[in-house]
C-alpha cells in the first residue's frame, strides 16, 4: 500500500505541462512511466503501447520490466494484455497465486515481482496501451493505487494520443517534403513540367508496389534516375523493363 497522501490538483497539473512540453511520443512515454513511479510509489513502470495488432514496450523503469512484458507476449497472458483487451483495470495483490493467469503469474513472481497494477490508456477515438506498476513485495498494491493509477492514465492517454499525432503529422509533412525534392529533381534532369515528373514517380510507385514517399527518397537518394529516364524516354515501361534497369 501506498505510504503518501494522493497526487493532488498541483501535482496533476505539473504533470500535463510537462507532458505537453514533449516533442514526441518517445519523449512522452519517458515523463510517464517516471511521474507514475513517482505517483504510486512502486518500484518499476513499464508502457505497453499497441501498434496495429501488435503490443510492444515503450517505456520502462527497470530492465525486469523488459523482461515481464516480453513474457507476456510469449505468454498470451497477463494484466497488460487484459487491462488492453477488456480496457479495465487489474489489480494483482500477489503475483505467486493468481488464478487469472496461472502461468504469467508464478513466473512474474519468479522474476522478483510479486504485486502488480494494470490499467488502460485509453481515449474516446482509440486504445492505446496500459499502464503497468510493479512491487516487489506481495500485497504492496491494491485498489487505492489503482484509483491513482487510472486518473493517471487519463492524463497520460490523452497526452500520448496528442504525440501520435503530432508524429503522424510530421512524417507526413516529411513525406510531401521529400516528394517535392523529388519532383524538382526529375524536372532539372529531365527537362520535364512538374505534372510529368510526378507522373513518372505514381508510375514507378504504381508498378513496383511501392509507397510514393518511399519512390521520392530513392529519386533524391540518386537510386531510382536511371530507371526514371528510362520510363521517360519510353512514356510506357513495363514493370520487368524497369526493374531491369533499376538491378543494372
Amino acid at each position: 500500500m501506498r505510504d503518501m497522501s494522493e497526487p493532488g490538483a498541483e501535482y496533476f497539473a505539473r504533470l500535463a505541462f510537462d507532458l505537453q512540453a514533449e516533442p514526441d511520443t518517445d519523449a512522452t512515454v519517458e515523463v510517464v512511466v517516471e511521474y507514475a513511479k513517482d505517483a504510486v510509489r512502486c518500484d518499476d513502470v513499464g508502457i505497453h503501447l499497441l501498434e496495429g495488432r501488435k503490443i510492444r514496450t515503450a517505456a520502462a523503469t527497470g530492465d525486469r520490466v523488459w523482461e515481464a512484458d516480453e513474457l507476456q507476449n510469449e505468454l498470451g497472458e497477463g494484466p497488460c494484455i487484459s487491462s488492453i483487451e477488456t480496457l479495465g483495470s487489474y489489480v494483482v495483490p500477489d503475483t505467486a497465486n493468481d488464478p487469472r493467469w496461472p502461468t504469467y503469474g508464478p513466473r512474474l513472481a519468479r522474476l522478483g515481482y510479486r504485486s502488480m497494477v494494470s490499467v488502460p490508456l485509453v481515449t474516446k477515438e482509440r486504445v492505446i496501451g496500459s499502464l503497468n506498476l510493479f512491487s516487489v513485495a506481495p500485497n504492496s498494491l491494491d485498489d487505492t493505487d489503482e484509483a491513482v493509477a487510472r486518473i493517471f492514465g487519463r492524463h497520460a492517454s490523452i497526452a500520448l494520443a496528442n504525440a501520435r499525432s503530432e508524429d503522424n503529422l510530421e512524417k507526413a509533412l516529411d513525406g510531401r517534403k521529400t516528394i517535392g525534392q523529388a519532383q524538382g529533381i526529375l524536372m532539372e534532369r529531365f527537362s520535364v513540367d512538374e505534372g510529368r515528373a510526378f507522373s513518372l514517380l505514381r508510375r514507378y510507385s504504381q508498378h513496383h508496389n511501392m509507397k510514393l514517399v518511399s519512390v521520392a527518397q530513392d529519386v533524391v537518394s540518386g537510386d531510382l534516375f536511371a530507371a526514371l529516364a528510362d520510363a521517360e524516354e519510353r512514356r510506357t515501361a513495363p514493370v520487368e523493363e524497369l526493374g531491369a534497369t533499376l538491378r543494372s
